[in-house]
């Protein structure tokens, strides 16, 4: 009698089904992780810090002096610096050319950073208005 079997077909598709299921979580949690805007919003301040650096991927990095935050409780300490990322060069040229003065930037927040996306989790997407900064004489 010849008996026929299915086992090794059966066992080839549940393991390219269990292969196919695996990717498609490894790609989920590389583009939650790395990928997904997280939030987005505006930070306003006077722009102290904006270079070009890196050892391998060089990218735009920044720094924005905001004014009037206060802590909540007398005598902490609370950063009033906002470090940020640039991705286009477009948005780059316009900070290079806007050292020292009063900006209003829109960024986007992601989970965790990227080497060729900078340093920060904060990636700045555009620039809403620069106005130079008046020093006030006494």
């Amino acid at each position: 009698m010849f008996v026929i079997s299915y086992k090794p077909q059966f066992m080839k598709r549940i393991g390219i089904i269990v292969g196919i299921v695996i990717a498609l979580v490894i790609v989920g949690f590389v583009y939650y992780r790395y990928y997904f805007v997280f939030g987005d919003g505006t930070k306003a301040g006077t722009m102290n810090y904006f270079v070009h650096k890196g050892y391998m991927f060089k990218t735009y990095e920044g720094r924005l002096i905001q004014s009037g935050i206060r802590t909540p409780t007398q005598g902490a300490i609370q950063s009033n610096e906002f470090m940020f990322s640039v991705t286009d060069q477009h948005v780059a040229d316009q900070l290079n050319k806007s050292a020292g003065a009063y900006l209003e930037l829109h960024y986007k927040e992601y989970l965790h950073t990227l080497p060729w996306r900078g340093v920060s989790e904060f990636v700045v997407d555009s620039v809403i208005s620069v106005r130079p900064v008046t020093p006030v004489q006494p």
